[in-house]
């Protein structure tokens, strides 16, 4: 629609607009209460009061123009519904409750093809359209929190990756690690090689998408393996991991399986065994120091992170200033003190985050008239 008044405007008023982005603006902003008039409506006016250089623009659009004009992108809305029951292995006859999700499902002719698509079926307006994703949240958080009603205990929402995720390969193709409609989370692995001889590094670059060659994807980023030991092209075995957890987030990593000899140079098969054993011996303490790690780190990431929560006004509004400036003080205790005990022990460095915890949620709960 936009498009199209452009051209219009050109055409009455000799103007081109497409290269003023504060026309532009004003103009898809009309064009949006447009849309949503013809919705209901059987035609509607664009009126804009000096729009660009002096030009005063009044047009008329009608929900038939609208429609062929947009014939194409709604065509596009029902072949991904298509697409859908495809992946889903899934016949349209066999979909109960045909679910309106968005604004512009109100528009009549998408209302029209997807009623054609589903062989006549009714389509379901008893959810708000601009709802329907916040509801099917609000369930999906029912029943991770496991705080949901004995209804939302019927449901089983899964989440899926909309595309396929790959590295790239040595011919520009991309190995397809994740397929896409994966279940969330997952983890998957391929293994690679190297191209060269005596190749030290390998540069892996990640991708998402349908189609064969990278380029005609979507690239995410690339990470290189490097210290990989000499050798003939083919024979080290790169392995890649690709980690997706339950919020959708990517780890990507890699692993260079080097076998050890007792060639000259390298460790005998006795200093081999001794280092495994020590390894197990000392298991135990190699996982508290981790531990220790962990419960130091996250309890320095929650403390300034509140500190930067504080410095948002509409946070730092819900506060009373005593508990402000109490909150405040705990935050800069419990920096100084992790920083003067670095030998603390793990459970010392959770207590002092249940404590930073606890205080934050009293502050944020209690009613600010109490201490005002």
């Amino acid at each position: 629609m936009v498009n199209h008044f452009v051209q219009e405007i050109k055409r009455k008023n000799g103007k081109d607009i497409s290269e003023n982005p504060e026309a532009l603006g004003r103009l898809r902003t009309a064009c949006e209460r447009a849309k949503r008039t013809v919705s209901s409506n059987i035609q509607t006016t664009v009126d804009l009061y000096c729009l660009y250089e002096g030009v005063h623009f009044h047009s008329t659009i009608t929900r038939a123009k609208f429609e062929e004009l947009n014939i194409d992108l709604f065509k596009r809305c029902v072949e991904h519904v298509e697409k859908c029951l495809s992946d889903a292995k899934m016949d349209n006859s066999a979909v109960h409750d045909v679910v309106l999700v968005g604004g512009s499902s109100r528009i009549p002719k998408v209302q029209e093809l997807l009623q054609g698509f589903f062989h006549g079926k009714q389509l379901c307006r008893s959810i708000n359209p601009d709802e329907a994703v916040a509801d099917g949240a609000a369930v999906q958080a029912a029943i991770l929190s496991g705080e949901g009603s004995v209804t939302a205990e019927d449901f089983a929402l899964e989440d899926v990756t909309p595309l396929s995720l790959g590295a790239e390969t040595v011919d520009g193709e991309m190995g397809a690690l994740i397929p896409r409609n994966t279940t969330i989370p997952t983890r998957k692995e391929l293994t690679f090689t190297t191209s060269l001889d005596n190749q030290s590094s390998v540069a892996l670059r990640v991708f998402e998408g349908e189609r064969t060659m990278t380029r005609d994807n979507h690239f995410l980023g690339e990470f290189e393996l490097s210290g990989i030991p000499p050798a003939p092209k083919g024979v080290p075995q790169i392995t890649v991991y690709f980690d997706i957890d339950a919020n959708g987030i990517l780890n990507a990593s890699t692993e260079d399986k080097i076998t050890i000899t007792s060639d000259k140079g390298r460790l005998s098969k006795n200093e081999i065994m001794k280092m495994v054993q020590d390894a197990e011996k000392y298991k135990s303490e190699d996982e508290e120091h981790k531990k220790k790690d962990e419960a130091r780190y996250a309890l320095e990431t929650f403390a300034y992170t509140l500190m930067d929560n504080l410095k948002v006004k509409r946070i730092a509004s819900l506060l009373a200033a005593n508990d402000k400036k109490t909150t405040e003080d705990a935050i800069d205790a419990a920096i100084q003190w992790v920083e003067g005990n670095h030998l603390a022990e793990a459970d010392e460095y959770e207590h002092k985050m249940e404590e930073l915890k606890s205080m934050w949620i009293l502050s944020l709960t209690r009613p600010k008239q109490e201490v005002d």
